[in-house]
């Protein structure tokens, strides 16, 4: 199974906040119906448009230290979440810990731990706000998700049925739900669904396009490789809805918490063939060479590259990069970026509650965003040492 981390949102579906321009300067979206589904077709915003939000000029928070206090040491943060008073909850995977922190980043207390009793955890992973003030934390290896109450009292545990199954656990979505994706390794395709509060199926999205593998015998061996630049599945929480596509095409399927499809939001967009650079970088990020000397590193990529060969490639490069949502419930599509491209900032589209195209934003490049609030980002960032820092960054949504 190819695994991918995702960053959890709380379960809400507020209103959004519109941006501080004129109806008249946004690009012309067109909407129409076809048998009770919406249509969005979106043009591509103007180069050099941007929207007027801004991101503030210092964090609110910072927490994360080379050399201190403990629970200031950082080590693989792999989510984070705000709390509605204000508090920040580290998932620190590397002690398997809930680390929690106030508003300006003090540490007021350290949940959990290593072990598989109740209250701890194996593998910690992601971290959510969950309904009635309560607390969720997802840890890997079974599958479970832990509901904690605010100050941090272990409440209950459930998992996955059929546990046999290959299954990633996706974000929270609306009333205590849960996204269950389920991909089997070496699959093309798969399967998403809405679990209840007890891992039990609430409802369906069908099966829509997975990852493109490759199966061929290295070594008098059976392996499995995946098409060059082909496309990655996404899927994300937006609002009461649940937003599911791939990287394949620009378009993003939103369905409605029965399983039925609400909406289709798609953007114009060129696409570009992948040239010999665009192939050689892709297949470099995905040797295993970080580390490594560039010594080592070549003798690496010496070892192999020739395996490579014959896997196919993508017609196109990926439509777009990355999808998250906000609390405002705008729906965020990172722009592709190429390893060979050098773009100093991370571009994204935003688009409205109804997938209408509101403008381009830039988010520094170095961020690894957990969380977009309605005032807020919630971030982890590493510095040329590789120290790690949880971070909350001020957002100011003009006329929003």
């Amino acid at each position: 199974m190819k695994i991918r981390i995702l960053t959890i949102l709380a379960g809400l579906a507020p209103a959004a906040c519109a941006p501080d321009r004129d109806d008249s300067s946004r690009p012309a979206t067109v909407t129409r119906d076809s048998a009770g589904i919406h249509i969005v077709e979106n043009p591509r915003p103007a180069e050099g448009s941007r929207l007027s939000w801004r991101i503030g000029s210092e964090p609110a928070a910072s927490i994360g230290v080379l050399e201190g206090e403990e629970p200031y040491m950082l080590h693989n943060a792999m989510d984070a979440t705000k709390l509605p008073d204000g508090r920040i909850v580290v998932a620190n995977n590397g002690t398997h810990e809930l680390r929690v922190f106030d508003a300006v980043g003090t540490h007021v207390a350290t949940w959990g731990g290593r072990g598989e009793g109740p209250g701890e955890f194996l593998e910690l992973w992601q971290v959510a706000r969950w309904p009635g003030d309560s607390i969720a934390a997802w840890y890997a290896l079974r599958l479970g998700m832990s509901v904690l109450d605010a100050d941090g009292n272990y409440g209950r545990t459930f998992w996955l049925e059929e546990v046999g199954a290959r299954f990633l656990i996706g974000p929270p979505a609306t009333g205590g739900s849960v996204l269950a994706i389920h991909n089997p390794e070496g699959a093309d395709t798969l399967v998403v669904q809405l679990r209840d509060g007890e891992g039990r199926v609430r409802s369906s999205f069908g099966t829509h396009a997975g990852n493109e593998p490759f199966r061929k015998t290295v070594d008098g061996r059976p392996a499995l490789f995946w098409t060059i630049l082909g496309r990655d599945p996404v899927w994300a929480p937006w609002g009461d809805r649940v937003a599911i596509g791939h990287t394949g095409r620009y378009e993003i399927k939103a369905f409605r918490a029965d399983g039925s499809l609400e909406r289709i939001v798609r953007r114009d967009l060129v696409r570009r063939a992948p040239t010999q650079a665009d192939i050689a970088a892709h297949i470099d990020m995905r040797l295993p060479i970080y580390g490594l000397s560039e010594e080592e590193a070549n003798a690496v990529r010496a070892e192999m590259l020739p395996r490579y060969d014959d896997v196919p490639v993508a017609e196109h490069l990926p439509a777009f990069g990355s999808i998250m949502t906000d609390a405002a419930a705008h729906l965020w599509i990172e722009e592709y970026e190429s390893p060979t491209d050098d773009f100093p900032m991370r571009r994204w589209t935003v688009f409205d509650q109804d997938g209408r195209v509101l403008g381009f934003f830039e988010t520094p490049k170095d961020w690894h965003i957990f969380e977009i609030g309605e005032d807020y980002f919630l971030v982890r960032v590493r510095d040329e040492l590789g120290v790690e820092s949880v971070q909350v960054w001020p957002l100011e949504r003009s006329g929003g």
